[in-house]
């Protein structure tokens, strides 16, 4: 919103530095992140939120971008209006509706992200219960025991399918199709 609002300079520098980070592919980022900044799970929660946000940094900008350029948004600064007062009460809920629908069809790709950083050693301690971790103990046992590697499997595909779906009502609610 920053780079869209403020324009110019700030907007060419901020949108490099998003160029520079969809240079890299996510997963890659957020693997980036965490030989960096060790293994654990609030490493994996902000490589897993690092690794996406360039995309929503690019929709937030084009969005900001179109309700800055609409009608109602000049009639408030013809009304004398302040900029905080406009961007608070104008600007940011219109934004925040279409980001809110694609932020819930983004929570299960970031399921299934963070599990697969767990699976590979990267996510929580070992006495914390991770399904990426258990997936990746079951792994060892799948011709004696099926069932420890199958229930984390069926639990990730299950919590990312769910989320996808709640993710696709949210969005046609905002878009008034529901």
């Amino acid at each position: 919103m920053t780079a869209a609002v403020a324009g110019g300079r700030v907007d060419a520098v901020i949108s490099r530095v998003v160029e520079v980070m969809f240079a890299f592919p996510s997963l890659l980022l957020a693997l980036i992140f965490i030989a960096i900044a060790g293994p654990g799970l609030a490493t994996v929660v902000a490589a897993v939120g690092l690794g996406s946000a360039p995309g929503y940094a690019r929709i937030l900008r084009v969005q900001t971008l179109q309700v800055l350029s609409s009608g109602y948004v000049e009639a408030n600064v013809g009304l004398g209006l302040t900029p905080a007062r406009i961007l608070g009460r104008t600007i940011l809920p219109n934004v925040a509706r279409p980001l809110l629908a694609l932020a819930t069809l983004g929570v299960g790709q970031a399921i299934v992200w963070a599990s697969a950083l767990s699976f590979l050693g990267l996510g929580a301690a070992p006495p914390a219960a991770e399904w990426g971790t258990m997936l990746s103990d079951g792994r060892n046992y799948i011709q004696l025991a099926w069932w420890i590697a199958v229930f984390p499997g069926i639990a990730i595909s299950a919590s990312a399918l769910a989320t996808s779906v709640v993710g696709r009502y949210v969005q046609r609610r905002v878009e008034g199709k529901v």
